[in-house]
C-alpha cells in the first residue's frame, strides 16, 4: 500500500533523480511541472540534499509506491511567524495527475499543525499559471511578493521571478 513517510538520508540518491527527473531535462516533459523551458541544469544536487538532514527545522517527506520506490517528495521547513515553508512538491512526471501531490499536501498540511504552525508558504514561478491554478484550488492566495529566483545549479534561459503564495491553516 503506497505511504508517506519521513524521507532519511538513505533516500538522497532517489530523491535527487525523482526531483531532477521532475523539474528539468527531457524527462520532466512527461508530466506538467517542468521547469526545463525557463531552466537548464539540475534542480538540485545529493550535497544540498544531503545539508537538509543536518537542519532541524527540516523535515523531508517521500511518497512510496506499492514497490517501496520513492514517487513522490516534499521540502518542509519550520520557518518564523508560525509558519511552514513547502518546496520541491515532487511527483514522478508518468504519474502526475494521479493524486500522489494532493496526497503530500495533505501530509504537510499536518506536518504544519502538528509544528502549531498557522499558515504554509510556497514560492511559485510567475509564469506558471497552471502551477499558481493548482495551489490557489487548495487554499493558496498570492501575497503581493515577488522576487527574482537566485540559483546556484540552473542556469535560466531567460529572467525568472518567483510569487510567494500564502494558506492559513
Amino acid at each position: 500500500m503506497p505511504t508517506i513517510l519521513k524521507a532519511t538520508i538513505y533516500d538522497v540518491p532517489e530523491a535527487v533523480a525523482l526531483v531532477n527527473s521532475a523539474y528539468r531535462g527531457e524527462t520532466s516533459k512527461q508530466g506538467w511541472t517542468s521547469e526545463s523551458h525557463l531552466l537548464e541544469g539540475i534542480r538540485i544536487d545529493e550535497v544540498e540534499m544531503v545539508g537538509y538532514f543536518n537542519r532541524p527545522e527540516i523535515t523531508l517527506l517521500k511518497y512510496l509506491n506499492d514497490d517501496g520506490r520513492v514517487d513522490g517528495f516534499v521540502y518542509l521547513e519550520q520557518v518564523k511567524n508560525k509558519c511552514l515553508y513547502l518546496g520541491m512538491l515532487t511527483v514522478n512526471p508518468t504519474l502526475q495527475a494521479s493524486g500522489i501531490g494532493r496526497q503530500l499536501l495533505y501530509a504537510a498540511n499536518e506536518q504544519a499543525r502538528m509544528l502549531g504552525c498557522e499558515a504554509i508558504k510556497i514560492s511559485v514561478i510567475t509564469t506558471r499559471a497552471e502551477l499558481i491554478s493548482w495551489y490557489e484550488r487548495r487554499g493558496f492566495k498570492a501575497t503581493g511578493e515577488v522576487f527574482p529566483l537566485v540559483t546556484t545549479t540552473s542556469v535560466a534561459k531567460e529572467p525568472v521571478y518567483l510569487m510567494i503564495m500564502e494558506k492559513m491553516l
